[in-house]
């Protein structure tokens, strides 16, 4: 290999090289950023015991987050909740946190994970109510959800900002 051609790549090496140190030294190399959230659907309760808010998350940040809790206006239990899928069978079981991948999404559904609420109060249709989403990484975050009639089909959860 002649002289010339072995300066080509260090030369490009070298440029990469540089290129990703002014990256990391920018901060934007592996920084995580806050999850964001689009307007969710809680189920109006048929019954007493407990109902169900789904949101859809999205992490555009470089870094994996977790979804560590949640809170809602009206108060009491909230607990995240995992679906666990068995061949024909399925069931559900408390999760400490919900995965929400780096430059990724999160979508909360019936037939996956959900944030369960216990004892509901009344809801009504066309109701709002305000939930704050704790995270492991990304600052609190407060999303509302549209109070909806459950449906067969899944067509209530909004996967768009």
């Amino acid at each position: 290999m002649s002289r010339t051609a072995a300066v080509v790549p260090l030369a490009a090496a070298a440029a990469a090289l540089v290129l990703l140190c002014g990256w990391t030294a920018a901060g934007r190399a592996g920084r995580p950023e806050p999850v964001e959230a689009a307007e969710g659907r809680i189920l109006v309760p048929v019954t007493e015991s407990a109902t169900a808010a789904f949101f859809t998350l999205r992490n555009p940040g470089d870094v994996p987050d977790e979804l560590t809790g949640a809170s809602w206006e009206p108060g009491g239990a909230v607990a995240l909740k995992q679906h666990l899928h068995r061949g024909a069978a399925g069931s559900w079981a408390p999760a400490a946190s919900l995965a929400v991948p780096a430059r990724g999404e999160l979508r909360m559904s019936p037939e996956g994970a959900d944030l369960l609420i216990p004892r509901p109060p009344a809801l009504k249709p066309g109701q709002w109510v305000a939930f704050t989403l704790h995270f492991r990484h990304s600052p609190d975050l407060t999303v509302r959800a549209l109070a909806v009639v459950p449906a067969g089909n899944w067509a209530g959860v909004p996967h768009d900002h």
